[in-house]
């Protein structure tokens, strides 16, 4: 046989679905104490920076899972907008963002506690509210959405651009990243647009204006009510809840053997489920996808961590099956 005739017989490989991101793509710095945390005190610790953002680090995870991907953000002709084209081109994600000259790029700033948690973050994201709305528009991003099978935002886009970016998608499926209480409000009116919606407690109660203490079963209720077709609340070592058409359950996320810092985690878990979905895994399957995946990033110092396939299956195998909440 010929090489030609060979390279004719030779089976093509499957198509991988393609999804457009977005959103967040800018620098994290995180404040990692290695004492206690004591408020009004100095606390010795270590700062870490790398790029980040939510749909940046979710997408970067989908692609891990199987998918393939392009993303838009916006950031400034800077050192920081330099690092970030530098992440994408190295993340093997195809880049369609702008660069404003006059424009200093995006960041986010957290104090991390000794055991990883979060104590609180400031969001300079000025340059996403004034450039997104308009970028949307342009002729490239709906050809964009026509070229995707579906589209993953975060709502570090402001509302009137998250309105025209689920037009866009017209009919695709649509994933969400709540991002923070303040900011998951912007979907208020959008939630019959969504294919999922990825959050934790208390963005899931800003969203569905109830007290976090009605508990994640009642948020569910009320979010399905509001028009959410699916979604996914994380409440840390909690339970996960998801909800879907089907009904609201609980998946418990097996304990990390360690913890290294808890940036990630949940875009991780937003990624990997994405992707799931997209290769045609059944919903609450995908949710253990993302759990495993969230798991190894728990694991890891870095926001977004690289996982070979045997590490992620060995993770999978501790995830258990999810159950109707109780």
């Amino acid at each position: 046989m010929t090489s030609a005739a060979a390279d004719r017989d030779s089976p093509t490989p499957p198509r991988r679905p393609a999804i457009l991101a977005v959103g967040g793509a800018h620098i994290d710095r995180r404040g990692r104490m290695t004492a206690d945390f004591v408020p009004g005190a100095s606390i010795p610790g270590v700062m870490v920076e790398e790029v980040g953002g939510g749909a940046f680090n979710a997408i970067r995870n989908a692609v891990q899972r199987g998918v393939g991907a392009s993303l838009m953000s916006v950031r400034g002709a800077d050192s920081a907008g330099e690092a970030v084209a530098r992440a994408m081109a190295e993340s093997g994600v195809a880049d369609l963002s702008a660069v404003f000259l006059d424009r200093a790029t995006p960041s986010y700033t957290a104090l991390v506690d000794r055991h990883g948690e979060v104590l609180v973050g400031l969001a300079d994201m000025a340059l996403y509210e004034m450039a997104f709305p308009k970028q949307l528009r342009r002729s490239k991003m709906r050809e964009a959405a026509a070229a995707a099978d579906a589209v993953f935002c975060d709502c570090n886009l402001p509302a009137a651009a998250l309105d025209t970016l689920t037009a866009l998608a017209a009919g695709r499926p649509v994933f969400a990243i709540a991002i923070s209480p303040a900011k998951a409000t912007r979907l208020a009116k959008l939630l019959d647009r969504l294919a999922c919606l990825f959050m934790n407690m208390r963005e899931a109660s800003a969203l569905a204006g109830m007290d976090a203490e009605d508990g994640p079963p009642a948020l569910a209720a009320e979010l399905r009510r509001r028009g959410l077709a699916a979604g996914i609340i994380s409440a840390g070592g909690a339970p996960v809840t998801g909800f879907d058409r089907d009904g609201i359950f609980t998946l418990q996320p097996p304990a990390p053997r360690r913890i290294a810092d808890a940036t990630g985690a949940g875009d991780a878990l937003a990624g990997a489920v994405a992707a799931a979905l997209l290769r045609g895994v059944p919903f609450r399957a995908a949710l253990r996808e993302g759990v495993a995946q969230a798991m190894l990033t728990l694991e890891s110092p870095a926001a977004v961590a690289h996982i070979p396939d045997a590490a992620f299956a060995e993770a999978l195998a501790m995830v258990p099956e999810a159950v109707p909440a109780g």
